[in-house]
């Protein structure tokens, strides 16, 4: 490869980068509606340069939501995995998740209007916390009957409740707080979900 292959390689990455950037912070700032073209703007970019590296308004979408997820999401259950209390990590796990994703509502909003939800990317979240959460489960502070399924819908819950007029995310912190209490030990026992019951017709139960 030539020097100056190198440097178009480099300054294309340099480009998809700033693109993805500007996609996130625009919206986060206008919401799921913001056009092209202001991304474009923001990132000091062509719009034929946002064409060209992305497709299109559903690419974007999708490389600004991989890297926001990897950079802000991700990195909460990677930690989590070290720390030496885990229903502490757990419960800080599910918290900062909530507070980032309120935060970015407007881009989980084009996620799911442009349809562009990579479903790996849940399990890269949520995989970790199962090892947290059998280790706090093994220590009596979570019951034993709470599937890492039940964090993801414990999440999913909490952002439900967040609206335009709590901007410090007051409600969904409140209700995640509540729904964190549940998680204790207890000697009450959950009904069982839906998908179990498919999972015990596979195996042959009743």
């Amino acid at each position: 490869m030539s020097v100056q292959e190198q440097r178009q390689r480099a300054d294309a990455v340099r480009n998809a980068d700033r693109i993805v950037r500007a996609a996130i912070e625009i919206f986060r700032e206008r919401g799921p509606e913001a056009p092209l073209d202001e991304i474009a703007r923001r990132a000091g970019i062509g719009s034929a340069t946002v064409y060209r590296r992305f497709g299109d308004r559903d690419g974007v979408i999708r490389a600004a939501f991989q890297t926001y997820f990897a950079e802000e999401v991700e990195p909460l259950a990677l930690t989590a995995g070290d720390a030496p209390d885990a229903g502490a990590a757990l419960a800080g796990a599910l918290a900062g998740a909530v507070d980032t994703l309120v935060a970015h509502q407007g881009l989980l909003k084009a996620v799911k209007q442009s349809g562009v939800f990579p479903v790996d990317i849940v399990e890269r979240f949520m995989g970790p916390l199962s090892a947290v959460l059998a280790r706090a489960q093994e220590a009596g502070q979570v019951r034993d009957d709470v599937s890492v399924r039940d964090l993801a819908a414990i999440v999913i819950m909490a952002l439900a409740t967040a609206h335009p007029g709590d901007p410090d995310q007051r409600d969904p912190r409140r209700y995640l707080a509540l729904l964190l209490s549940s998680l204790r030990p207890t000697d009450d026992r959950l009904p069982e979900p839906s998908w179990q019951h498919f999972i015990d017709r596979a195996s042959g139960g009743c």
